[in-house]
């Protein structure tokens, strides 16, 4: 019987390169929120896989970004730069036939790791014209010394075997660093604000990009019943209008699929009640936004 193996793994990239599906599809369990928007993801979330022989803990990362003075891009960068730390492979996420500043800044952070890095090339499955793939291989090869490269689709769930076999070589010989059935280090409460936020990106992406934030206020398990109150905070009163919408509408709709969401992934039934409050500027306030959670850094 071979030797188990247990280590971290770093995913990084630019904003919307699909590290957090990426995440969600190794998992094969949805921990990370996604959404069309960059910088969805704000914080570093571990995603825990488990099988006979390997235990494997991703780190899933805000993408790095230049641009983007306020406290919150401050903050996002830190995370980012920081997982990369002490882990023991870095997965650095590329778009196929896609390269820009974002992507070239982090490189510059990826070079300093002293862990094996795995290129990984996704949305493989959105190249029309696969032999144009090599030449772009072949120029990300020459910018980084890696230990391979994995062209895949994060979506599709195309080559992903392929990924966690190679990473699997890297991994150190060790004992799990958790119990068999965890999925995550993070606290329900904390799960149940991230799906709230996503719903709120996804239907509000466009006029609320990034001024916007969630909080519990109580989590409660009454008897098999997940009773939680949450606010969602922004930024400036008009914006607390178009949360609620039109009669409530808008702010029904993204808490029934919040609702719908967490029982999934809860397996557990869940009674949401949702606040709309104002924090003007919390975004660009350091304080501000260790009081709504972001001190995981």
């Amino acid at each position: 019987m071979s030797e188990f193996r247990c280590g971290y793994i770093s995913i990084v990239g630019r904003p919307n390169v699909g590290k957090s599906t990426l995440l969600n599809h190794l998992l094969q369990q949805k921990i990370s929120i996604t959404s069309r928007k960059p910088q969805t993801t704000r914080h570093n979330i571990v995603g825990i896989k488990t099988t006979e022989d390997a235990q494997y803990v991703y780190v899933d990362t805000p993408g790095l970004h230049t641009g983007g003075k306020r406290a919150m891009n401050r903050y996002l960068n830190r995370a980012a730069s920081t997982a990369m730390r002490d882990v023991d492979v870095v997965l650095f996420v590329v778009e196929a036939l896609h390269w820009t500043e974002d992507d070239e800044q982090v490189l510059e952070q990826v070079r300093e790791t002293t862990a094996p890095v795995i290129l990984v090339i996704n949305k493989v499955d959105r190249v029309k014209n696969k032999d144009e793939l090599l030449p772009f291989l072949a120029e990300l090869g020459g910018k980084l010394s890696v230990a391979e490269i994995i062209p895949l689709s994060a979506l599709r769930r195309q080559n992903l075997e392929a990924l966690e076999a190679s990473v699997k070589k890297q991994l150190p010989i060790s004992d799990a660093f958790y119990p068999e059935d965890q999925i995550t280090d993070r606290s329900e409460r904390f799960l149940a604000a991230e799906i709230i936020r996503e719903k709120l990106t996804r239907r509000l992406g466009q006029e609320l990009p990034y001024g916007i934030s969630v909080e519990i206020e109580q989590f409660l398990d009454e008897d098999g019943l997940y009773r939680i109150n949450a606010v969602i905070w922004v930024e400036r009163k008009g914006q607390k209008s178009i949360v609620i919408g039109k009669g409530g509408a808008m702010l029904k709709s993204i808490g029934k699929d919040a609702r719908l969401d967490m029982e999934k992934l809860f397996d557990n039934k869940v009674y949401l009640e949702l606040w709309v409050k104002v924090k003007e500027g919390w975004s660009d306030d350091e304080r501000a936004l260790r009081s709504l959670g972001y001190t995981d850094i």
